[in-house]
């Protein structure tokens, strides 16, 4: 009796992403984050009863918000397996983008999708317009008319009545070396201890901002006050640097040594590298 070969069963053959309904069917769906409904990527972690929240939200909850048992750190090793097997939409679809991804690009496309959307860069919550990148400028000019505009990498800030109590910030946008640039001068008044955070701020991703440096000068004859660094990108909070003090930084005695009549003016420089 003759043997004739057969074919390599379905058992035997790799799975593929082409085995996979692509891409917002079912098997996208399983990794949906109850919370912010983008997707629980690995590694992913699950309640005692199965339920899933994502990486992003998982340090903000105490409780499983399905089910409302408290969470643990089970790790869910089926999913990550099926996780290698599917592709992603990024989270921004809504917004427009297209890009379907692997769970290992899906993180970093995020970061510097063109369709991210951003909270108002004027400093404060009161704003609560959100939009893309590029329509920030157009925002902060027609919405916050306190905002003023200088052309060219060597300007000149101007702040007035700086010793006025209370919180304040006086924001200017600085175009040059084909980008927008923010300057932030913030004033944080605690019980009339005075303290002023000096910063500037691109209008782009981390990547070009690597590629400028400013720097910020305060002058008067014979002293001058010289801060220099990589601006922020707008992927990244003003607020965070200014707590850190990453920024320059001074007080009420400084700001009386370098103003006049109460106004400060500050030069500003940005270089490309």
């Amino acid at each position: 009796m003759s043997h004739h070969g057969s074919p390599a069963s379905a058992v035997d053959a790799p799975v593929t992403h082409e085995d996979i309904p692509q891409p917002k069917g079912f098997w996208v769906s399983l990794f949906e984050c109850p919370v912010c409904y983008d997707s629980v990527l690995p590694p992913i972690l699950q309640c005692k009863n199965g339920h899933l929240v994502c990486n992003n939200c998982r340090p903000k909850l105490d409780i499983c918000p399905t089910c409302r048992v408290l969470l643990g750190s089970i790790r869910n090793l089926a999913l990550e397996k099926v996780a290698d097997l599917v592709q992603f939409p990024c989270k921004y679809a809504v917004w427009g983008c297209e890009r379907i991804l692997a769970y290992t690009e899906k993180a970093d496309h995020q970061v510097n999708c063109e369709f991210r959307c951003y909270s108002c860069p004027f400093p404060g919550d009161s704003c609560k317009w959100m939009g893309l990148m590029n329509a920030a400028v157009p925002h902060l000019m027609d919405q916050h008319r306190m905002v003023t505009t200088q052309q060219g990498e060597h300007t000149i800030f101007f702040a007035s009545g700086i010793l006025r109590p209370g919180d304040f910030d006086w924001v200017m946008i600085q175009c040059c070396l084909g980008f927008n640039f923010i300057i932030v001068l913030h004033k944080m008044d605690r019980y009339g201890d005075q303290n002023f955070c000096a910063i500037v701020q691109l209008i782009g991703t981390y990547q070009q901002a690597q590629k400028f440096v400013y720097k910020l000068e305060l002058h008067r004859p014979g002293q001058r006050l010289i801060w220099e660094a990589v601006p922020l990108s707008f992927q990244e909070g003003i607020e965070t640097a200014i707590m850190g003090r990453e920024c320059l930084v001074f007080n009420t005695s400084v700001a009386k040594l370098f103003a006049k009549n109460g106004n400060l003016r500050m030069n500003v420089t940005i270089y490309g590298y």
